[in-house]
């Protein structure tokens, strides 16, 4: 059911009105406008960190000071990060009942600050801290000061809670995030490709199971080609405006607008 000649919007609004039980899966795109930035491409983190040397579970079992030359800046900037509009839409979505969960990739917390309710952190969150070797878990603002490395009470290094190259995804995350994935009729995917396993599992279990998958990216991506069934072209925020929009004037009570915008 790949949008042709119909106003691909007009498809995707009619299609989340009709079901109403619509999932979204977010990536390092949707944050992109509050100042995180994406960890490929130019001016991507792995442009400047290679993610063998710096994003590894080894590499910080083996060199966790030098690792957290890379995390003390991924602290910082998502310390300093707020919701942006396309975060602060999809809430706005989720309070209309269209959509009922976010499975996000991201680690900035920003969806929660946002006002979204049920969000599965597929990849932790740089809120915690947690040794490895005691598995004692502090929150980062207590623990972590920029330029330091943040310590335990056993004395070994700790490390955000958030999933490295090489470690399982929380097993609860995954479950949670496969139920939704088979039991949504709508998956938008938004800001991401979702390459990198097995987050790219998502949107073919969604397909497999009868959802239509409504692609929310400023490019094309392979799931453009391959699973994609609506690709709306644009940022985050614009799209999700327009939808929102859309949907609340084929509803007899419009949704309120998220402050600011």
């Amino acid at each position: 059911m790949r949008a042709g000649g119909s106003d691909p919007i007009r498809e995707a609004v009619r299609l989340l009105a009709e079901r109403r039980n619509a999932v979204a899966l977010t990536g390092a795109g949707i944050s992109v406008e509050s100042g995180i930035p994406s960890f490929r491409g130019a001016q991507g983190m792995w442009a400047k960190y290679d993610p063998m040397e710096y994003a590894t579970l080894r590499a910080f079992l083996q060199s966790p000071r030098k690792v957290w030359e890379m995390l003390s800046e991924m602290v910082s900037v998502c310390g300093g990060a707020v919701p942006n509009a396309a975060h602060k839409w999809l809430a706005a979505l989720e309070e209309t009942g269209v959509v009922r969960a976010v499975i996000t990739q991201n680690v900035d917390g920003l969806h929660q600050a946002a006002g979204s309710r049920r969000v599965i952190e597929y990849h932790g969150n740089m809120e915690e801290l947690i040794c490895v070797f005691c598995w004692k878990r502090y929150p980062t603002r207590e623990r972590w000061t920029p330029g330091a490395v943040p310590l335990c009470d056993c004395g070994e290094i700790l490390k955000p809670n958030v999933v490295l190259f090489g470690e399982p995804i929380p097993w609860l995350a995954q479950e949670q995030a496969e139920e939704e994935a088979r039991t949504c009729g709508v998956l938008l995917v938004i800001g991401t490709s979702a390459q990198v396993s097995p987050a790219c599992d998502i949107p073919r279990i969604a397909k497999e199971s009868g959802a239509a998958v409504v692609e929310i990216n400023t490019e094309p991506t392979p799931l453009t080609v391959s699973v994609t069934d609506i690709h709306l072209r644009g940022s985050a925020s614009e799209v999700l405006r327009r939808l929102l929009e859309e949907l609340s004037m084929d509803d007899e009570t419009s949704p309120s607008t998220p402050s600011g915008h």
